[in-house]
């Protein structure tokens, strides 16, 4: 779907139109009051590989989903946030800029969530555990998840409706039970490392993304990689994680290289994008 020298590639995954979608929209469109004509998003999409087709199609998905809205101006129809997206993106906004990607604020209680739903609700179960592993949490053992700190957990379920299948409680680690423990049984910290290494092989480098065509593309691709990563990551206690855990190398390259793609990035978006004041 997105554009890739063979270099690219091989240290690149792949990445979902949608994925860059939200990108595109927490960087340019979050907190403006406008709306983007579809056909300059297109433009936008075309400088990461993404087809025509992939952008309508996944505009469409989004329009069904509640997390964008049309409206017309004459013969042409933009594309503007609706209130879900806005508190999506705004949380995504979080992770990147304010959250970091350690956690060295932990007072060493953990939050726990206990739950059990027979296979008549397998798909509420399923969208639980997706929304406990978006709000940092692992499974510690069937039907017990628990994450680092305290977390609000009225606010977290409170759109899944199941305040009556789920127990939620603070506690803190009693011998024999060390927090070492708790993080290894619950969370992968292998595969959370690798992903950060990952994303420093791609983007650590005298020439990220040599394939882009310019810092408008690498841009979008830089902020998704890293969303994705900041996404997936629980956010550890800082005290339980290797001295040399890669997440501070890559939050430190990611900022770095935020900062420089923004100033041209921000000067082609504003030539190509189609905006509409809605405010």
């Amino acid at each position: 779907m997105t554009l890739s020298s063979e270099e690219d590639q091989g240290r690149r995954p792949s990445v979902r139109p949608q994925s860059l979608m939200f990108s595109f929209l927490g960087i340019y469109v979050l907190g403006r009051g406008t709306g983007v004509y579809s056909g300059s998003i297109i433009d936008v999409f075309a400088r990461v590989g993404v087809s025509e087709e992939a952008v309508r199609s996944t505009l469409a998905r989004m329009v069904k989903r509640n997390l964008l809205v049309r409206h017309r101006h004459g013969r042409k129809v933009y594309f503007a946030l609706t209130p879900h997206a806005e508190e999506v993106l705004q949380d995504g906004h979080r992770r990147i800029w304010e959250t970091g990607a350690v956690n060295r604020d932990w007072d060493g209680s953990w939050t726990l969530v206990g739950f059990s739903l027979p296979d008549s609700r397998r798909r509420e179960r399923h969208d639980l555990r997706s929304l406990l592993t978006w709000e940092g949490f692992g499974p510690l053992q069937s039907g017990l998840w628990i994450a680092p700190g305290e977390k609000d957990a009225v606010a977290i379920l409170a759109p899944l409706g199941l305040d009556g299948h789920v127990t939620v409680l603070k506690a803190e680690a009693a011998k024999p039970t060390e927090a070492a423990d708790l993080v290894r049984k619950a969370f992968d910290t292998s595969a959370i490392a690798d992903g950060y290494r990952a994303f420093l092989a791609c983007w650590d480098t005298g020439s990220p993304s040599p394939s882009a065509p310019d810092d408008l593309a690498r841009q979008l691709m830089l902020h998704t990689d890293w969303l994705q990563l900041v996404r997936q990551d629980p956010h550890l206690p800082a005290g339980q994680l290797p001295q040399d855990w890669p997440a501070i190398r890559a939050e430190k390259c990611f900022r770095s290289l935020a900062r420089k793609y923004e100033p041209v990035a921000r000067r082609i978006a504003e030539e190509v994008l189609d905006v509409l004041d809605l405010s």
